[in-house]
């Protein structure tokens, strides 16, 4: 039951981060990306020091989705060049 439960929260998690990425780009550009670096590091430490399974795993999954997100940063900002996804009017 708890390798459910994992895998049911890695799938919303990876979901959730998808609309992250977006955003972050949007108002931020890609240069916001130290923040998922000390984001992702943060929650590995927590999964580190944390004894429970199913949390220790859920913060593993979160911290390496943050490392992910580096990446797709700098892929939504080609993404957004090509007229994909909509350019912050804002931001030069």
């Amino acid at each position: 039951m708890l390798g459910i439960l994992i895998g049911l929260c890695s799938f919303l998690l990876i979901g959730l981060f998808h609309p992250i990425v977006i955003k972050a780009e949007y108002y931020f550009s890609r240069r916001i990306y130290p923040v998922f670096i000390l984001a992702g590091l943060l929650f590995l430490a927590a999964s580190y020091f944390t004894a429970h399974t199913f949390f220790s795993a859920i913060f593993g999954v979160t911290g390496f989705s943050c490392f992910w997100s580096i990446k797709e940063l700098f892929e939504q900002e080609k993404r957004v060049e090509k007229g994909w996804f909509p350019k912050n009017p804002r931001r030069k």
